[in-house]
This record gives structure tokens, C-alpha cells and sequence, in this order.
């Protein structure tokens, strides 16, 4: 939904939506980073953000903020974030083109 850095599908939208508005009083939106862990280097990292920083990266789309941490551009540009639901769950889905390897579990990935 929102060019350039990453974007947003509508499920992916609608889901931080509704997270902002029953659990994230006070939040300037949605904090993507990603951290070092995992048995293929890193993994994403989704919060609330509290405050935007001069450095991070600030994706629009339909109402809703991303706030992009500046360590975590280079990693998730050209990235899509859906949003899943099915019996068993329901999480982000990363549909990230630098991605070279994901670990079996999908909790991390490398570049």
C-alpha cells in the first residue's frame, strides 16, 4: 500500500489498526526493527513506538504509521508485511526480496 521503503496490505493494515486501538494508547504506531538471534541471524521485531526519532524511517499507509528503526532499513527494504490468519494462528508474514535464507521454524532469516 505505501511505496518505497516496504508496504502494507489491507489484512496487515487493518490488523495494526485494530492493535493501536485496543492495546496501543498513546503509541505514535507501529516499530518494525529486526535483532541478531536465531539459527539464521535475525529475526523481525514488531512494538509499539513510542515516539518517532529524527533517524527512523516513517511508511504511511491508509492511516496507519510505520515507524521503521534506522538499523533495520537496509534489512527490509522492498519488503511486504501481510497479515495471516488460519486455524492454527495468525501472525505478520515478512515477504521480504533480500531474504537468502529462512530458518525451518520462520522465526529468523538471512541476507
Amino acid at each position: 500500500m505505501a511505496g518505497g521503503l516496504l508496504s502494507l496490505t489491507p489484512g496487515a493494515v487493518a490488523r495494526m489498526r485494530d492493535l493501536l486501538a485496543t492495546k496501543g494508547e498513546g503509541a505514535a504506531g507501529i516499530k518494525l526493527g529486526v535483532k541478531q538471534r536465531g539459527c539464521s541471524g535475525y529475526s523481525y521485531l514488531l512494538d509499539f513506538a513510542r515516539e518517532i526519532g529524527p533517524a527512523d524511517e516513517v511508511v504511511e499507509a491508509d492511516g496507519v504509521r510505520l515507524v521503521v528503526d534506522p538499523m533495520a532499513v537496509m534489512y527490509v527494504l522492498g519488503t511486504e508485511i501481510d497479515w495471516s490468519e488460519d486455524r492454527l494462528g495468525a501472525s505478520f508474514v515478512f515477504n521480504n526480496p533480500n531474504e537468502k535464507a529462512r530458518c525451518g521454524c520462520g522465526e529468523s532469516f538471512s541476507v
